[in-house]
């Protein structure tokens, strides 16, 4: 070897091995949430256990992506039942909302405007739905779960470089809110800096009452109508009332399972993202994948190829089953996939992909224009008995609606629907309905292969979630990266029409290569936060692999 190569060589640092364990193991988007997580497991608690104590201290350290004011999707496996259960956490729109909510003089609103305030705040879920899943598969008691984020609101912590980071960039917003104000800015009007100590009392309160009283403490009385006055007087006004909010019901469902190689992937129906990446992954079953380099052209146009006719689908047909019929099962229809795949080709991109024609019932229906999608966190928790949760939660955009109500921030999910609510006169599946749950991305997913549980991943990003899935899969599974290596994996993923290069890594090299084959491609920021665990058997033993993505500040907590 030349010695220049050797002497660099030597000097490039050694790549992130995975976290090794073999009882239990929980990996979050924060070290805290995860020290959390890990102590309910510690105590013999199940992984529905855990994720309560994950996500109410996300809601203290993490409050720009997901916390108790907004909803979440998580998919529960039960070895010893052999039972895979989805649960919807989704916000609901207020049943007052109709499909002009955010049209003005008939043009759609400026996102942002829409963003800030009470008009796009949804009736929360997420607590509601834990409630239910601990009913179902909790060990310990629900009260408990609550003890370390009590004690961290109360006594404080460090903020962290990427909360201090994203204060300063929305705080000119956050400042007009006088709960934001008094909670993360100093006495003389400035955000609170990286390394400043936090505390929150008032949502320490907050989760004081939910482990006492349940999630009816959220959802009627004295914190209830603090969150209704809060949208309702709100200078941009909401539309929630009290009966909307003690109303919220979450929803079990069964999972959507589809075969990929010697695996079975399993998500949440819609209205989560779940359909989308397991429509890209049955897409690229049809082509060698396996063989392919992770970091070459071919591997990339396949991806994002598969990413943008599934994201055509997406934009025509995914929205709330309950109000729209949504083709999933022809989507997903071994022969509807064939056909699609025959279009892909390692080659050439497709010109101007079009949604395909699945099986289904109902009116004819517009694509939806594309929409910022953002926020969200994702937990991947695997217990001692093996049982598994993937959750994805979320307050949409960064910091919600901007609006704090008792020491936590209201989701600004109803920007997931379409602003606009028809096209050429016809109707866009996700428009705004009173009642209704907006179209998602999240899109948390277990992998089995042959009846046990192979892998648990997931990954905020907003509408980037679905591509950043598919890739960590294809990675795991094709390629056999460990989730370490897979979280780092620089990305390459469809986001709509457009295939996206990771800016910053070697992946954004490959953009003149993909524009050469007619792809639109273009190097952007590509944040996500895969949280990944693997598991390895030999015999009755088990290892647990697990990786957090190093673009964030996610943790592997596990013994």
């Amino acid at each position: 070897m030349p010695l220049l190569a050797l002497l660099l060589l030597m000097a490039a640092p050694a790549a992130a091995q995975p976290v090794v364990a073999q009882n239990h193991m929980v990996v979050a988007s924060h070290p805290l949430a995860a020290e959390a997580g890990q102590v309910m497991l510690r105590a013999g608690g199940s992984a529905v256990d855990a994720a309560i104590a994950v996500q109410a201290v996300l809601t203290l350290v993490e409050p720009q992506s997901s916390g108790i004011g907004g909803g979440a999707f998580l998919l529960h496996w039960d070895p010893a039942r052999r039972e895979l259960a989805a649960w919807d956490g989704r916000e609901t729109a207020p049943a007052a909302a109709r499909s002009d909510l955010f049209l003005r003089d008939g043009r759609p609103m400026d996102f942002f405007d829409a963003v800030v305030g009470g008009r796009a705040v949804g009736v929360p879920g997420v607590v509601r739905m834990l409630e239910e899943a601990h009913r179902a598969h909790g060990r310990l008691p629900w009260a408990d779960l609550f003890a370390p984020a009590i004690r961290l609101a109360e006594e404080g912590f460090d903020i962290s470089p990427r909360l201090a980071q994203l204060l300063s960039a929305f705080g000119g917003s956050l400042r007009r809110d006088p709960g934001a104000r008094a909670i993360y800015f100093t006495a003389e009007g400035a955000p609170l800096a990286e390394g400043a100590r936090l505390r929150n009392p008032a949502l320490a309160a907050t989760l004081r009452a939910i482990a006492e009283e349940g999630a009816s403490a959220l959802h009627r009385g004295p914190i209830a109508q603090d969150i209704v006055r809060a949208v309702r007087g709100h200078a941009n006004p909401g539309l929630i009332t009290a009966d909307d909010l003690a109303g919220y019901a979450p929803v079990r469902r069964a999972a959507l399972c589809l075969p990929y190689r010697a695996y079975t992937l399993c998500g949440p129906p819609p209205p989560s993202g779940a359909a989308v990446v397991l429509q890209i992954l049955g897409l690229l079953g049809h082509f060698e994948v396996p063989a392919l380099d992770p970091n070459g052209l071919d591997a990339a146009m396949l991806l994002g190829e598969a990413g943008r006719l599934a994201f055509a689908d997406r934009n025509r047909f995914m929205a709330d089953p309950g109000f729209v019929p949504v083709p999933v099962s022809g989507l997903l229809d071994g022969a509807y996939l064939t056909g699609r795949a025959q279009m892909l080709s390692p080659d050439r991109a497709i010109g101007a992909p079009q949604p395909g024609n699945p099986r289904r019932f109902g009116p004819p229906l517009a694509s939806q224009p594309p929409q910022p999608e953002g926020g969200t966190a994702h937990m991947s928790i695997l217990d001692a008995e093996g049982r598994a949760v993937s959750m994805t939660t979320t307050v949409e955009s960064a910091f919600g609606s901007h609006v704090v109500v008792r020491g936590f921030f209201l989701n600004n999910q109803l920007t997931d629907f379409s602003f606009l609510p028809e096209l050429d006169g016809r109707p866009v599946a996700n428009r705004v309905e009173g009642g209704k749950r907006p179209r998602s991305s999240m899109s948390p997913m277990l992998v089995f292969q042959q009846g046990q549980l192979e892998a648990v991943a997931g990954s905020p990003g907003g509408a980037r979630i679905i591509g950043y899935v598919a890739q960590a899969l294809v990675a795991m599974l094709d390629w056999n990266l460990d989730p370490q290596a897979a979280a780092s994996l620089p990305h390459v993923g469809a986001l709509n029409a457009m295939t996206e290069v990771e800016r910053g890594t070697a992946a954004a090299g490959l953009a003149p290569g993909l524009i050469a084959r007619g792809a639109p491609a273009e190097a952007r920021e590509m944040n996500s936060g895969l949280n990944l665990i693997r598991i390895q058997r030999q015999g009755e033993a088990r290892r647990l692999l697990g990786g957090a993505d190093p673009r964030r500040e996610g943790m592997v907590a596990g013994d």
